[in-house]
């Protein structure tokens, strides 16, 4: 059985990340600024009681990863605004009385062009179909076979060198979850745990990426558009729970 002082603490953790997210998505529109979306992430953080998880996490400055078009993840949010036709991709983390949720989503910039279009919605499709087969006894290799046959159908490509993760008590725990692998390989996956699925997709058939001089923008070489979605899921019994929505 999974314990649930634990279910309802992630539950009151997600439910809030997902409360700023929507509201980040409402101010996302041409001529807003990276660090403009960042201060309202922190003031809604810290409305709701919570920490922002990522600020200071192994030096990082900000309160969201702010990646646009060709960054991947991890983009540090600063004062170029954003133009109609961008895609963005925001990944978001907060603590609220010690649990820890964690999520992504990228949005368009007014109309964006039929690339940038289908690379969101395969993304997208990529995480809640590796959502679908989640429950307690599957391998973590069971969901990076998903996320990558969805992707790869689409012509685009997952990272490979960052993953998804387990989540609760620490924004990063064990096990790690790739967006790639093999039905029936890697660990099993126990009710009671939380996990967070994160594809991150380049519209390429190559995903090489650089990381920028920052030491954290991570960004296609080929300067090809690239979507981050992601979920904070508790594994159940028979099934799973988003965290991360109102």
């Amino acid at each position: 059985m999974i314990d649930t002082s634990t279910l309802k603490g992630m539950r009151e953790a997600g439910k809030r990340l997902a409360e700023v997210s929507e509201i980040l998505k409402e101010h996302i529109a041409p001529g807003i600024t990276g660090k403009e979306l960042d201060e309202i992430a922190e003031r809604e953080i810290k409305k709701r009681n919570s920490i922002p998880a990522f600020k200071g996490y192994g030096g990082f400055p900000a309160t969201i990863c702010f990646s646009v078009n060709e960054v991947v993840i991890h983009g540090i949010p600063g004062n170029k605004p954003l133009l109609p036709g961008d895609i963005v991709s925001i990944d978001i983390g907060l603590s609220y009385k010690g649990w820890y949720a964690d999520m992504a989503f990228t949005v368009p910039v007014g109309k964006v062009s039929e690339e940038k279009q289908k690379l969101m919605e395969v993304t997208e499709k990529a995480l809640y179909n590796a959502i679908a087969i989640v429950k307690a006894g599957i391998h973590t290799g069971d969901i990076g076979e998903v996320v990558e046959k969805t992707v790869k159908q689409a012509g685009f490509c997952v990272l490979r060198d960052y993953t998804g993760h387990g989540i609760g008590r620490k924004l990063h725990m064990e096990p790690p979850i790739f967006n790639y692998g093999q039905k029936g390989v890697g660990p099993r996956l126990k009710e009671g745990q939380f996990i967070a699925i994160e594809p991150m997709v380049v519209a390429y058939e190559d995903c090489s990426v650089k990381v920028a001089d920052d030491g954290w923008t991570v960004y296609s070489i080929y300067k090809k558009p690239a979507a981050h979605f992601e979920h904070t899921i508790a594994i159940l019994k028979d099934g799973y729970e988003i965290m991360t929505r109102i």
